[in-house]
């Protein structure tokens, strides 16, 4: 199984898509944070595009042990999430606030727009590692086989530019090597929530 997580409008075919929203061409209506109608050991593969970011600073460790319990040994979580350092980045050189304010706050256009949380990869991998998963590295939107479904994996300052422009979001894939310790198996039981 191919799980396409929070998919929003951006449907991908061969894949599994799931959305806490009944939206045309969803697949499965389900919360990203229980998926209560996805087996344990059953997905090859999770894909979750700017997802992590609208879960809170207290749960979010809990929601990748879920997403690793879903996945088969060697299965592999592909993440996509605002970047926290280019963010800074951009503002440092800027100074115009108004072009992060979506990275950072979430687009605000209904109750789950809003985010949560911040990242970056020193930050992602280490807990990635925690979590029981390896081989954690970048991938390229452009080198995927939904390379063509433009989501905010490809999203660049300035907006759209895709030749030139610094590219936002952290997009890291981890292959899960283990289930995740139980001593950090409850929410907001980790050093960085507390």
């Amino acid at each position: 199984m191919k799980l396409h997580l929070g998919c929003g409008k951006n449907i991908l075919p061969t894949w599994i898509n799931l959305d806490i929203k009944d939206l045309p061409g969803v697949d499965i209506v389900d919360d990203i944070r229980f998926l209560h109608k996805i087996p344990d050991q059953s997905c090859d593969i999770i894909y979750a595009s700017h997802v992590l970011e609208h879960v809170g600073r207290k749960e979010f460790e809990s929601v990748i042990k879920l997403w690793n319990k879903k996945l088969k040994l060697r299965g592999k979580l592909r993440l996509a999430v605002p970047d926290f350092e280019k963010a800074v980045m951009w503002y440092s050189q800027t100074k115009k606030i108004v072009d992060i304010l979506g990275l950072v706050s979430g687009g605000q256009k209904n109750e789950f727009d809003f985010h949560k949380m911040i990242f970056d990869k020193k930050f992602l991998t280490e807990v990635l590692e925690k979590l029981g998963f390896d081989d954690i590295h970048e991938w390229d939107w452009k080198k995927t086989e939904h390379v063509s479904f433009d989501d905010y994996s490809q999203s660049y300052f300035p907006h759209m530019d895709k030749e030139n422009g610094l590219l936002v979001s952290l997009n890291i894939e981890a292959t899960k090597i283990a289930e995740p310790p139980a001593e950090v198996r409850e929410f907001g039981k980790s050093p960085w929530t507390e």
